[in-house]
């Protein structure tokens, strides 16, 4: 009978949501405005966008060590960690939905926006009348207001940035069996792979975008191809920085002697999240770069 009854523990009152709310507004209009003062060479926004993201760095520390100290203390239960699982489960499920409306986006653009304005079934008029000259081909490197771009290959940078990922995911399977078998060494060792790769590809993404403005004249006004490109590009190199931070977290409890082989939820977590950005970033890959 004593283990009819589940123990349920309740946390207390969090300020930390109220915090994150208050970054991400900070850095949605601090990336907006800077955007926008771009070729001013700057203004008010990179100020907003800086104090956004201290806020999320504290509020991401602060909720961090509230949540290892509960359990830690071993105020967790199997409920709460049955919340956990669901939680981060509907987690992913709408990062799944994110991603799926800015690929929904793209495909419109290639498959029916695109063949609309080059004048395909009845709609000759609609490419007489907004683009005469238009040509019906992806990408497009031509806007409407005359300016040219180019077309970021799949090899080079984008190629080895695939391999990177792929070769992460591969570590962290090493690193989730070593902490299934307790074998704490084998565990840090391919964990801080992972996240060095993860680091890596943040780099290289980087240097990606700097040769699209410098060399190739892709930039984010570029015409849907440039929209496209940065906003699907962006956001998941936003989403590989939240993994690699959150990997960088537990590779840091791992070294402090936290987790066991039946107990180590966050590390789990951390590796769907990864497994995650991984198979968004190679249909990105397949359906930016590559088609």
């Amino acid at each position: 009978m004593s283990n009819q009854y589940e123990k349920y523990y309740v946390p207390e009152q969090s300020p930390w949501p109220i915090v994150g709310a208050v970054a991400l507004f900070f850095i949605a209009v601090g990336a907006g405005l800077s955007v926008m003062q771009l070729e001013q060479g700057g203004g008010s926004g990179t100020y907003w966008l800086i104090a956004g993201i201290a806020v999320l760095v504290y509020m991401l520390v602060g909720w961090f060590r509230n949540v290892i100290n509960e359990s830690q203390s071993g105020l967790y239960s199997a409920q709460m960690d049955r919340s956990f699982k669901q939680g981060m489960s509907w987690f992913i499920f709408s990062e799944v939905m994110f991603f799926g409306a800015f690929f929904g986006a793209l495909f419109y653009a290639r498959m029916l926006a695109v063949p609309w304005l080059g004048g395909e079934g009845n709609n000759l008029m609609t490419n007489e009348v907004l683009w005469p000259e238009f040509s019906a081909s992806w990408p497009l490197e031509l806007t409407p207001g005359g300016d040219t771009t180019q077309a970021m290959g799949w090899q080079g940078l984008p190629l080895i940035n695939t391999i990177i990922l792929l070769v992460s995911s591969v570590t962290l399977q090493f690193a989730h069996t070593a902490i299934e078998k307790d074998n704490r060494k084998q565990l840090t060792v391919f964990l801080a792979l992972t996240v060095i790769l993860g680091a890596v590809f943040l780099f290289l993404q980087g240097e990606e975008y700097i040769h699209a403005y410098q060399d190739l004249g892709l930039k984010l006004d570029s015409g849907i191809y440039g929209n496209t490109f940065f906003l699907l590009t962006g956001f998941h190199g936003m989403h590989v920085t939240l993994g690699a931070i959150m990997l960088t977290v537990v590779l840091i409890r791992v070294i402090k002697g936290h987790f066991s082989s039946e107990k180590h939820f966050a590390f789990q977590a951390a590796a769907w999240y990864w497994h995650f950005v991984d198979v968004v970033w190679l249909c990105l890959f397949v359906f930016v770069y590559v088609l």
